[in-house]
């Protein structure tokens, strides 16, 4: 498990918790004890819970929800000291249940912590693509200057290099017999009239 991961999904729920403790739950989040947090878990297990939240709660509670056990749950109210003194400030967690829980009564997402790592990670892999990408563009524009360079100086050496002319200036060169032979001064230039 990533711990620097870890510690940003705790910070995000806590950060969620801040918001959350003066909205519609208030009652329940505001000032939170065991008995509070407690009672608040059941009535978000009773209106709506996803297959995750409910692997959250069988894995704290060592029991599956069940709306007819409502008795046996009110004996689990020492599993929420973690996450009342969590939202407190008081302590950092390290039950990662007692944590998925936490982001399940603040309504924090991506829940659970494994979800939230896959994002990360997904996260992670897209930067370090686009950098690898940005990287290549790069490397490859490098290259091509690297190439000008060397043509730019080869021109150079030969005397073939280019020199800024007026076009009426440009049109004498081609044409005239001194103008070819600067051009390819190799190669014998011969004109004939006929």
């Amino acid at each position: 498990m990533n711990n620097n991961t870890l510690n940003q999904y705790k910070k995000a729920i806590r950060n969620k918790y801040e918001i959350e403790k003066e909205g519609e739950y208030f009652d329940y989040l505001y000032s939170p004890s065991r008995g509070k947090l407690r009672d608040f878990c059941w009535l978000i297990f009773e209106n709506n819970a996803t297959q995750d939240d409910l692997n959250v709660f069988r894995n704290l509670f060592s029991i599956d929800f069940d709306h007819t056990k409502k008795n046996k749950f009110k004996e689990q109210k020492d599993k929420f000291r973690p996450i009342e003194t969590f939202f407190k400030g008081e302590t950092d967690p390290t039950n990662i249940d007692a944590i998925n829980l936490a982001a399940i009564m603040v309504d924090f997402h991506p829940r659970p912590f494994k979800n939230f790592n896959k994002m990360c990670r997904m996260e992670d892999a897209k930067q370090l693509e686009s950098n690898y990408k940005a990287t290549a563009v790069v490397e490859a524009e490098k290259n091509r200057r690297d190439v000008e360079v060397f043509v730019e100086n080869r021109n150079e050496k030969s005397g073939e290099y280019r020199k800024q002319r007026s076009l009426f200036s440009n049109l004498t060169t081609l044409f005239s017999k001194k103008g070819a032979q600067k051009r390819y001064p190799g190669n014998p230039i011969t004109f004939s009239s006929g």
